[in-house]
């Protein structure tokens, strides 16, 4: 393992802070007491360099206790884990019975990579006192490969022999089958052994282990979990987390109010209450929680970004507008653009939509072409208007194939084929292979049963450059029913129905199955098409004209 970055610039009252009690050093010589007076100096004036330097050579000169855990704890502090490592196993040298040094040397020893030794220092300390935690040592052993995750797990077998009541044992050994994809054995270990249920980590991963195939029996752990340790914050979380994912927002919404009460400052468990509040339709609650997240960290844009949709679902259309607007930098600027448009579109103030998307080009010029595109879909029920912010785009971007091919659908909305075909043509021109382009003009010749042979052409070649893609089987089927392959067509339109049962798809095979002679089967693939579209007018179309001729 290399050696870990030292911590930048840390604070000189951290490391004055270091030891859990306050240093007291034993009748040393006055050179000696001068090192170590000079070492707590340097670290209050940000010297952690020469601060470690002396601790390190005083533990080695005295070999005091206290001095060597001093020189631990100031080289833990700086990631300095050569210089921790060794000064733990001094520590353990010279006050051999010391649970926590032992304990520190074992978490060094695994850090390091040294799992068989870090065990051996973990045994003694059982040994001794009955009851440490390993729990560091099997989450140690995560990183290591799969000889020595091994040899940890039979040491930890061994020793539970030895200790069979000792939870930590038993948590750590099913830490580590669970590491091993071995979770049954890891969940039989901690069931066999009901004193987990009073070790709150045990619980975590016992109710982590079942959650995949009982989520409510995981849930019942973790709330019987909590009626011993109400105060653990990782266990309720987690419930609170298995709650979402179950779809019960209100019993997520106890838990998170409960942490949000324990945790006033966490953004992050705000954000998430306002969030569940949101599904739950309770809006005002929603405002209010996500209100305080922007308070909290007023630079959390996914909080703006759902304070506006709350401010919208409340009634407050134009407070959502200028939450959105506020937004300006991240994923959520493109999506809160997005949401301005369409809400201004639906309350038709087209003029302040154009000037905040123009305003929006100007000052994020990266996503210019994007902002453009929100816009065009926007007005997608006003072909007129989309057709004039297209036609502005592509005076800014005029090779724009996206462009081209929006402005195309748009002149076959406004009844203009030649227009489509010229703006589908021109993206062919620059790129043959432009699968869309292919398929689109491809699917028109045939729609308008012009140019057949043409037409089979692009889209077979569309075909070959898509050969996934149901929308270009269904075109292909389309071009092949037109020029009278009726079983070809079948087979083709099939294949794009069972994957993409489209109403346009539909009326497609139905039409085929028709002209065949299979009047019920067209009638039932008609009938599967409405199930998925109940406004579609293209199925009663082409069956009312079928059945008219």
């Amino acid at each position: 393992m290399s050696k870990p970055e030292p911590a930048p610039e840390p604070p000189a009252e951290a490391l004055t802070a270091a030891p859990a009690e306050p240093v007291e050093y034993g009748q040393f010589p006055q050179d000696t007491l001068f090192e170590l007076l000079t070492a707590e100096i340097a670290g209050q004036r940000n010297r952690f360099d020469v601060a470690l330097d002396n601790y390190l050579k005083q533990a080695q000169s005295t070999r005091d206790a206290g001095v060597t855990e001093r020189a631990m704890r100031v080289a833990e502090f700086l990631g300095a884990e050569e210089q921790a490592l060794e000064m733990a196993q001094l520590w353990v040298e010279v006050d051999s019975s010391n649970p926590e040094a032992l304990r520190s040397a074992a978490i060094h020893l695994a850090r390091t990579g040294q799992h068989e030794q870090a065990m051996q220092m973990m045994q003694r300390a059982l040994d001794l006192h009955g009851e440490t935690h390993f729990d560091f040592l099997a989450l140690a052993a995560a990183e290591s490969d799969q000889p020595t995750r091994e040899a940890l797990l039979e040491s930890l077998t061994q020793m539970l022999q030895r200790h069979p009541e000792n939870t930590q044992l038993v948590f750590a050994k099913a830490l580590l089958l669970q590491q091993a994809d071995r979770p049954d054995e890891a969940l039989e270990l901690l069931e066999d052994h009901p004193g987990t249920e009073q070790a709150p980590s045990a619980i975590l991963l016992h109710s982590r282990l079942v959650v995949t195939q009982d989520p409510k029996h995981a849930e019942q752990i973790l709330y019987r979990g909590l009626e011993s340790f109400p105060d653990d914050t990782r266990m309720r979380l987690l419930l609170a987390r298995m709650l979402v994912t179950s779809g019960d927002y209100r019993a997520a919404s106890t838990q998170y109010t409960k942490l949000v009460q324990d945790n006033p400052e966490d953004p992050d468990l705000r954000l998430s209450l306002g969030l569940i509040h949101l599904e739950l339709d309770d809006y005002a609650e929603a405002v209010d929680q996500l209100q305080q997240v922007l308070l909290l960290n007023p630079g959390n844009n996914t909080a703006r970004y759902h304070l506006g949709n709350a401010q919208l679902e409340a009634g407050q259309p134009d407070a959502a507008l200028k939450t959105w607007a506020s937004i300006d930098a991240g994923n959520e600027l493109l999506t809160s653009r997005l949401q301005i448009s369409q809400l201004l579109v639906s309350q038709n103030r087209l003029d302040e939509l154009s000037s905040q998307l123009q305003q929006d080009r100007e000052s994020y010029p990266q996503h210019a072409l994007t902002f453009y595109q929100i816009e065009i879909e926007a007005l997608a029920d006003q072909p007129e208007l989309a057709m004039q912010r297209t036609n502005a785009a592509l005076r800014a971007y005029p090779l724009e194939s996206s462009l081209l091919y929006t402005r195309a659908m748009l002149h076959e909305q406004l009844g203009n084929p030649q227009g489509l075909e010229e703006d589908l043509g021109a993206i062919l021109e620059r790129e043959p292979d432009n699968a869309m382009a292919l398929n689109a003009l491809g699917y028109t010749l045939a729609d308008r049963n012009e140019r057949l042979n043409e037409a089979l052409s692009m889209l077979q070649r569309a075909a070959e450059l898509e050969p996934d893609d149901p929308a270009v089987r269904d075109s292909l089927g389309w071009a092949h029913y037109r020029l009278g392959n009726l079983d070809l067509a079948e087979q083709l339109l099939r294949e794009a129905f069972s994957t993409f049962p489209d109403q346009e798809v539909a009326a497609h095979l139905g039409e085929v199955l028709w002209r065949q002679g299979k009047k019920k089967e067209a009638r039932e693939v008609w009938k599967q098409g409405l199930e998925q579209a109940p406004d579609s007018e293209v199925i009663p179309a082409t069956r009312k004209r079928l059945e008219a001729e």
